[in-house]
C-alpha cells in the first residue's frame, strides 16, 4: 500500500491536472531554431522536446536574465526551484575542506540537493571536464555571453552520458551561429555600500565566407563581497548551545561569547589572585565579566568572552574566455574546434586565531612587574582570541581551460560525429594567517636581551644563536598588544596547488533505422573513453611536526602538526580510465487514432568500465503518450551510476582544527583539535534508481501545466562520515565503543569514560559505500501568457515539492543544517514571475522566491528548545528599456532591486558545529544575506 506521503503526492498531481500549458519544459527554443532542429537534451535520437519521456525543462538565457540581469547565470540558475544547496559566494564559504572542493566560493550546481557530484554538467551535450579537486564543475567555465539556452534533465540520463547522471543533467547550449557585436555592462551593491558586482561582457560572432564561421566572447567579473557577519546587526554571533539531551537540549542563541577565550587574554593556571583575570586593555588586567551560562561549557551569552566574525559574502575577479570556429569542409562534413577559459581568484575569510591555555613564565618581558610578583608559580596559562591578527583566510585561484575539437557530418539518413574533449584544471589555494606552532612557541618566550633591561627579544635568539634569528616576541596581554611585525612571524601563508586533468574521445552514428507506420525508428549509438589525472602538492604536510628541544615551559608537543592546518600531497598523482559503450533506440508504436495522438517508446542501455571501480551497466526506458494536442504524459524508469573521483578514492591525508561539542566529555570547554580527512581506495559506484512520471497539460493556447512525479533510490551511496558529527558520537557512545564509528575519533582512555583525561584529541573523517540515499518529490509548473490593460503579460510558476530525501535512516527534507557543509532542502521552493509591458519600448519584470519553514535539524534523537525555521522571501524588480537606432543597434537600459523589502533570513545553526559562534553559521545555505541589492547596466548589439 503507498505510503500516506506517496498518496499526497498523488492527489497533487491529480489536483494539478484537473486545474489545467505548453509548460515551460517544452517551450520553443530561440528564434533562429525550431524544435525540429533541436535534439533533446537527454536523448540522442529525439528530436522534439513534446516526444521526450524525461522531464526536460528548456530555459533561455535572455529569460534567466530578466529576473536579474546583473547575476552570473549560476545565479540565475539556482533560482529555479529544483535545485537546493547548491554553493557559492553567498554560501557560508569554507576556506577548505573536500565539501568546498578547494574553492569556498566557486558556482556549484546541486539538483534535489542530492549533492553536485550527482549532477552531470555539459556543454552541447559534451561533459565539462571537472574544475575543482573533488570532481565538481564550477560552471563559471560556461561562456556566459554566447549561452543560448540552458536544458535541466531532472531524472537520471546515465545511460545516454555516463557516470555522474543521477539526479539529472544541466546543458549549456551554445549560440554557434551568432554573428554581430553584442556588450553587456551592470554595476550593483547593496542598500549598506557593501557587495558591490561590476561585470562587463562582449561578444562577437562573424560569417568566414560561405562555409565558416567565427566567434569570440570575454567576460571579466568582480565582487567586492561582504567581509564580516557583524556588517549585518541581525546576524550576531548565532549558534547552538546544549548536548541536544532531553536534560540539555539544543538551543539557538544569539550574541554568544566563547567565555575562555576573551581577546584581550585570560589568565589561568596559577594559584594566585590573577586567576580568571582579563586584559581588557593591553597591559592591565581586570575582573572578567561572565555572560550567561548555556548548556555548552564555555559558551556564553554576552560577557567578556571572544567571538568569531567570519566574512559573509566571498570576493570574486575572474576573466572567462571563449573562441569558436567552424567550417564546411564538404556539403557533408563540418569541422569544430573550440576553446574555453576561465581564470579567477575567489577569496574569503573565516577564523580568528585562537590561543588555547600556552605557557608563560611568570618573568615574561612584556609583563608588568607587579602582576609578576602575585604570580606564585613559575609559569601561568594565557588563552584568547588574536583579534588584532589578520584572519585566517583563503585565495582560490582557478586556472581552468576546456579545449575541444571535432568532426561531424551526415550519410544519408545518418549523421555523425567524433569528438576530443581535453580540460586541465589548475586550483591554487593559499590559506592566510597559518598558526605556525613552532614559531609560535618561540614569539612567546619573550625575554630582555640584557637579562632585565635593553630590548625584549625571543629567548631563542639568546640560547640558540641562529637558529631563529628573526624571531619576533609576541605580547599576549591586551586586545591589541601583540605588534603586526610579530603576528606576521607567527603565522604562515600555506598552500595547496592541485591540477585535473581530462582527455575525452567519443564518436557517434544517430539515425532513422525504418518506418513502421506510426513514424521513423530512430536508432544511436555511441563509445567514449575518457581519462582523468589528478596531483596535488602542498608546503604543509601531515609529517611535518614540532622540534621541541628549545621551546621552553610546555609550549610544544612532540606530536603536533607543525601547523594547524595541514594538507596532504601526491607528486606523482593518481589517474582513472573508462571506457563505454551505448545504445539507444526510439520506436513509435501508434499515430493518430482516438486516444493515441502519438505513441512512443523509448530506450537505452550502456555498458561502463573503469579500472578503479569496476564494470557496470546503465539503462533507461521512457514512454512519450500524446492523448492529444492539449494533454501528454510522459514516464521514464533509469538505472544510474556515480563512480567515485578521484579525490574519493585518493585524496591525500589533510587537517584542519575544528571546535565542535566533545558529547562525552562535557565537564570542560570544547578543545581545539584535528579533523584528519580520510580517502577510501576501495570505493565502488553508487548505483541509483529513478522512476519519473509527468504529465503535460494545455487546454488552451495560452496557458500550460506540467507536472511531474520522481523517485531516486541510491544504493551504496558514497558516504563522508564525521567523526565529530553529534549522531556519529551518539551512535559510537550508546554502542560502549562496539560500533565501527568509534574508530573515527582518538581518545587517550576508551568510548566510555567521561572523565577529563578523556577528552578527545583528534577526529577522522571516512568515506564509505554505506548509505542510502531516497527522495522523491513533484515539480509543477504553469504557464499563463495574456494582456492586462491591453498591453501583452506573462504569469509563470513553478514549483519543487520534495518531501522525502533520506540518507541512512535520517530524513533531510525540510532540513535547514546537516554535516559535511550540506545545504538545506526545504520541502516547498516557489517561483513566481509576473511580466508586463505597458509599452512597446518598457518592460516590468516582478519575481517572487520562497521557501517554506525548516527544521534546524530533523534528526529524531536530537532535543531542542525550538527546533524551527521560519519560512523565507524576497521580492524583485527590474524595468527594462529598450531603444533601437537603425544607425547604432539596438540597446536595452535595465535597473534592477533585488529581496526590494529588505527581508532578513531567518536565523540558524548546525548543531555539530559546536562552540563556533560566529564562524559560519547564522543562516540557511540559499538564503540571501546580502539584503537589498540594487543594480543597473546596459546591454547593446550592433
Amino acid at each position: 500500500m503507498a505510503s500516506s506521503k506517496h498518496r499526497f503526492a498523488y492527489l497533487i498531481g491529480a489536483s494539478a491536472l484537473c486545474l489545467s500549458g505548453t509548460a515551460f519544459a517544452q517551450q520553443a527554443p530561440a528564434a533562429e531554431t525550431t524544435a525540429e532542429d533541436i535534439v533533446v537534451t537527454g536523448s540522442r535520437v529525439i528530436k522534439n522536446g513534446d516526444s521526450s519521456p524525461s522531464p526536460v525543462t528548456v530555459v533561455q538565457t535572455q529569460d534567466l536574465y530578466k529576473a536579474n540581469p546583473g547575476a552570473s547565470l549560476a545565479e540565475a540558475l539556482n533560482s529555479l526551484p529544483t535545485f537546493a544547496g547548491s554553493r557559492g559566494a553567498t554560501s557560508n564559504p569554507t576556506t577548505a575542506g573536500s565539501a568546498a572542493g578547494g574553492n569556498g566560493g566557486a558556482n556549484q550546481l546541486n539538483l534535489r540537493n542530492l549533492d553536485p557530484t550527482r549532477t552531470l554538467v555539459l556543454m552541447d551535450s559534451k561533459r565539462v571536464p571537472p574544475t575543482l579537486y573533488n570532481g565538481v564543475v564550477d560552471v563559471d567555465i560556461i561562456p556566459q555571453m554566447l549561452v543560448q539556452r540552458v536544458d535541466v534533465v531532472t531524472g537520471g540520463v546515465s545511460a545516454v552520458y555516463g557516470s555522474d547522471a543521477v539526479s539529472g543533467v544541466v546543458n549549456y547550449i551554445i549560440d554557434k551561429k551568432f554573428t554581430g557585436l553584442k556588450v553587456d555592462a551592470s554595476y550593483g551593491l547593496t542598500q549598506y555600500g557593501d557587495g558591490t558586482k561590476a561585470d562587463i561582457g562582449a561578444a562577437w560572432g562573424a560569417k568566414l565566407g560561405d562555409r565558416g564561421h567565427v566567434e569570440l566572447s570575454y567576460e571579466f567579473r568582480k565582487e567586492g563581497g561582504i567581509e564580516r557577519r557583524t556588517d549585518r546587526d541581525w546576524l550576531n554571533q548565532v549558534g547552538v548551545t546544549g548536548t541536544g539531551t532531553s536534560t540539555n537540549p539544543y538551543v539557538l542563541q544569539t550574541n554568544l561569547r566563547q567565555s575562555s577565550f576573551p581577546f584581550g587574554g585570560l589568565v589561568t593556571g596559577t594559584a594566585g589572585t590573577l586567576n580568571n583575570m582579563v586584559f581588557k586593555s593591553d597591559g592591565t588586567l581586570s575582573a572578567f565579566v561572565p555572560g550567561a551560562t548555556t548548556g555548552t561549557t564555555g559558551v556564553q551569552v554576552g560577557g567578556d568572552g571572544g567571538y568569531w566574525d567570519s566574512g559573509l559574502v566571498a570576493k570574486l575577479k575572474g576573466h572567462q574566455i571563449f573562441g569558436r570556429f567552424d567550417y564546411e569542409l564538404a556539403d557533408t562534413v563540418r569541422f569544430y574546434a573550440q576553446v574555453s577559459g576561465n581564470l579567477k581568484t575567489n577569496s574569503n575569510v573565516a577564523e580568528t586565531n585562537q590561543l588555547n591555555g600556552v605557557n608563560i613564565s611568570k618573568t615574561n618581558a612584556f609583563l608588568s612587574p607587579t602582576y609578576q610578583a602575585l604570580i606564585p608559580e613559575s609559569q601561568f596559562k594565557i588563552s584568547k582570541f588574536l583579534g588584532n591578527a589578520p584572519r585566517v583566510g583563503a585565495d582560490a585561484e582557478s586556472t581552468q581551460w576546456i579545449y575541444n575539437a571535432g568532426l561531424e557530418g551526415d550519410v544519408g539518413q545518418f549523421s555523425w560525429g567524433l569528438d576530443y574533449v581535453h580540460g586541465i584544471s589548475k586550483l591554487k589555494t593559499e590559506m592566510h594567517n597559518v598558526i605556525n606552532r613552532q614559531k609560535l612557541g618561540y614569539a612567546l618566550d619573550a625575554v630582555f636581551q640584557n637579562g632585565t633591561s635593553g630590548p625584549v627579544v625571543c629567548n631563542v635568539t639568546l640560547s640558540n644563536p641562529g637558529l631563529a634569528n628573526d624571531c619576533v616576541p609576541l605580547n599576549v596581554f591586551g586586545p591589541t598588544a601583540g605588534s603586526a611585525a610579530a603576528i606576521d612571524y607567527v603565522t604562515d601563508d600555506v598552500h595547496f596547488n592541485s591540477s585535473t586533468v581530462m582527455d575525452d574521445i567519443s564518436g557517434s552514428v544517430s539515425g532513422s533505422l525504418f518506418d513502421l507506420g506510426a513514424g521513423p525508428v530512430g536508432a544511436a549509438l555511441s563509445g567514449e573513453w575518457r581519462k582523468v589525472s589528478f596531483s596535488s602538492n602542498s608546503d604543509s604536510l601531515p609529517d611535518q611536526y614540532m622540534t621541541c628541544g628549545v621551546i621552553r615551559f610546555s609550549n610544544c608537543t612532540a606530536t603536533n602538526t607543525l601547523r594547524e592546518t595541514v594538507f596532504g600531497q601526491q607528486p606523482s598523482g593518481v589517474s582513472q580510465t573508462v571506457w563505454e559503450v551505448a545504445g539507444e533506440v526510439d520506436v513509435p508504436l501508434i499515430k493518430d487514432k482516438a486516444f493515441f495522438q502519438s505513441l512512443s517508446v523509448n530506450g537505452a542501455a550502456r555498458y561502463t568500465s573503469y579500472n578503479t571501480s569496476g564494470n557496470y551497466w546503465t539503462w533507461k526506458a521512457g514512454l512519450a503518450w500524446e492523448i492529444s494536442d492539449q494533454l501528454r504524459v510522459r514516464v521514464t524508469r533509469s538505472r544510474d551510476i556515480r563512480a567515485p573521483s578521484l579525490y574519493e578514492l585518493f585524496a591525500p591525508t589533510s587537517q584542519v582544527i575544528v571546535r565542535p561539542s566533545d558529547l562525552l566529555v562535557t565537564g570542560n570547554p570544547t578543545p581545539s583539535v584535528p579533523s584528519i580527512d580520510l580517502s577510501n581506495p576501495n570505493l565502488k559506484a553508487e548505483i541509483a534508481n529513478t522512476l519519473t512520471a509527468g504529465v503535460v497539460f494545455k487546454p488552451t493556447s495560452r496557458l500550460s501545466f506540467a507536472v511531474d512525479y520522481y523517485k531516486i533510490d541510491i544504493k551504496d551511496a558514497i558516504t563522508q562520515i564525521q567523526g565529530q558529527d553529534p549522531t556519529i558520537q551518539k551512535i559510537c557512545y550508546d554502542s560502549k565503543g562496539t560500533s565501527p564509528y568509534c574508530a573515527l575519533q582518538v581518545r587517550p582512555v576508551d568510548y566510555v569514560t567521561t572523565s577529563t583525561n578523556n577528552t578527545v584529541t583528534a577526529w577522522k573523517t571516512f568515506r564509505y559505500n554505506l548509505n542510502q540515499v531516497k527522495t522523491w518529490g513533484i515539480d509543477f509548473e504553469a504557464n499563463y501568457q495574456g494582456e492586462l490593460f491591453g498591453r501583452p503579460m506573462l504569469l509563470r510558476v513553478l514549483a519543487a515539492w520534495q518531501p522525502d530525501l533520506k540518507i541512512g535512516t535520517l530524513d533531510y527534507s525540510g532540513s535547514a543544517f546537516g554535516p559535511n557543509g550540506f545545504g538545506a532542502t526545504p520541502a516547498w521552493r516557489v517561483n513566481g514571475m509576473f511580466r508586463f509591458k505597458p509599452s512597446d519600448s518598457l518592460t516590468v519584470d516582478i519575481t517572487e522566491r520562497w521557501r517554506s519553514a525548516m527544521q534546524l535539524s530533523t534528526d529524531p534523537s536530537q532535543f531542542w528548545v525550538n527546533n524551527h525555521m521560519s519560512p523565507f522571501a524576497t521580492t524583485a524588480v527590474n524595468l527594462a528599456w529598450d531603444v533601437e537606432d537603425n544607425r547604432l543597434g539596438q540597446f536595452q537600459f535595465f535597473a534592477n532591486v533585488q529581496n526590494l523589502f529588505n527581508a532578513h533570513p531567518p536565523i540558524g545553526a548546525f548543531s555539530g558545529n559546536g562552540t563556533r559562534a560566529g564562524l559560519r553559521d547564522g543562516f540557511a545555505i540559499g538564503d540571501d544575506p546580502r539584503g537589498r541589492t540594487y543594480s543597473a547596466g546596459v546591454r547593446m548589439k550592433f
